[in-house]
């Protein structure tokens, strides 16, 4: 009987040896990625094009290292809130809805305010961002959810369409009522749509603001239009406390003395006392350098617009922090 079970044992652990030992059926892989080759370049059709991946920590190249060096913080380049909000905006006849959060979060939403409407949908397009509704005989209500200009946000237009001539037809009331409409939809319902739509995954990346370096200095460049990009970064510097002296609109120039704050080691507004109204703003210091020694400027080009700020002092690092403060508030 012992006999019987010896062997049994010996057949046992040789055949997991011959299964999955190294010379096994089965080896053991997880040393395999040492043998792994870098292959050459994937050569694709010429009808496609590789993904353009945005790099928002972009590095300077520097030729010359010295042997004494402090390294930077890395720039804050956006900023996200821990609300959410949604907000009807408003330039001139122009208005939309401006939400806090993924373009893919904000399409079923959307989809499902019209769903739930008494119009009716005719064709829905999460990879475009399209809503077509039925409105009446001549005319229909195209719906286009975009990316906003600051980072995970949304932005919603609404305009009636003529069915003869495709064009825009003018009517501000109407435009304002129903985003109205789907802005207290929003509210609402933003609780019940915790999810994320996959079929409009590609929303979140066609982005309106992107940042590139220029000759070793922070470029912000927006798929706005001028009026809309002169809107947004007077209310991003309105947003950061940036004191501008003077605008020249006509060349889209800001002339800045930019200001920051010091605490003394006291919490700000922000902390913890200012509830009761202790320390707070008499203890804060604002450095403000005399006169107008900065420019930002704003250039359209290829319709599109580009954001840079420049030192009349030569103090590019400061400019550097200016041009950052302005991109965070960017909305």
């Amino acid at each position: 009987m012992k006999k019987i079970l010896i062997i049994n044992f010996l057949f046992i652990t040789t055949s997991c040896s011959y299964i999955s030992g190294p010379e096994g059926m089965f080896p053991p892989t997880k040393n395999a990625f040492l043998k792994e080759k870098v292959e050459e370049d994937m050569q694709l059709p010429d009808d496609l094009n590789v993904i353009v991946i945005e790099n928002h920590y972009p590095v300077n190249i520097v030729n010359e290292l010295s042997d004494d060096q402090e390294v930077p913080k890395p720039r804050q380049i956006f900023a996200s809130s821990g609300n959410s909000s949604v907000q009807l905006r408003r330039l001139g006849e122009l208005m939309w809805i401006y939400v806090e959060t993924l373009p893919s979060t904000s399409w079923p939403i959307t989809k499902s305010y019209w769903d739930t409407s008494s119009f009716e949908t005719l064709n829905a397009d999460p990879l475009t961002g399209e809503i077509d509704i039925s409105f009446n005989e001549n005319s229909i209500l195209k719906m286009k959810i975009e990316h906003g200009i600051k980072e995970a946000s949304t932005e919603i237009f609404l305009a009636q369409i003529d069915k003869s001539s495709n064009e825009i037809i003018s009517n501000p009331e109407l435009i304002q009522s129903e985003l109205s409409n789907l802005v207290n939809y929003f509210a609402e319902s933003v609780d019940q749509f915790s999810g994320t739509s996959l079929a409009a995954q590609n929303l979140n990346d066609i982005k309106k603001a992107k940042i590139f370096v220029e000759n070793g200095q922070t470029v912000i460049e927006l798929d706005l239009n001028f009026d809309r990009a002169w809107s947004s970064v007077t209310k991003a510097m309105d947003a950061s406390q940036i004191l501008a002296n003077d605008k020249d609109r006509s060349n889209g120039i800001f002339y800045v003395s930019y200001a920051e704050e010091e605490n003394d080691g006291i919490l700000s507004d922000d902390g913890i006392f200012s509830f009761f109204k202790i320390g707070g703003s008499s203890k804060n210091k604002k450095i403000d350098f005399d006169g107008a020694k900065f420019e930002v400027k704003i250039t359209e080009k290829n319709n599109k617009t580009y954001v840079r700020a420049y030192s009349k002092d030569g103090k590019i690092e400061e400019a550097e922090k200016l041009i950052s403060k302005i991109n965070e508030s960017l909305s």
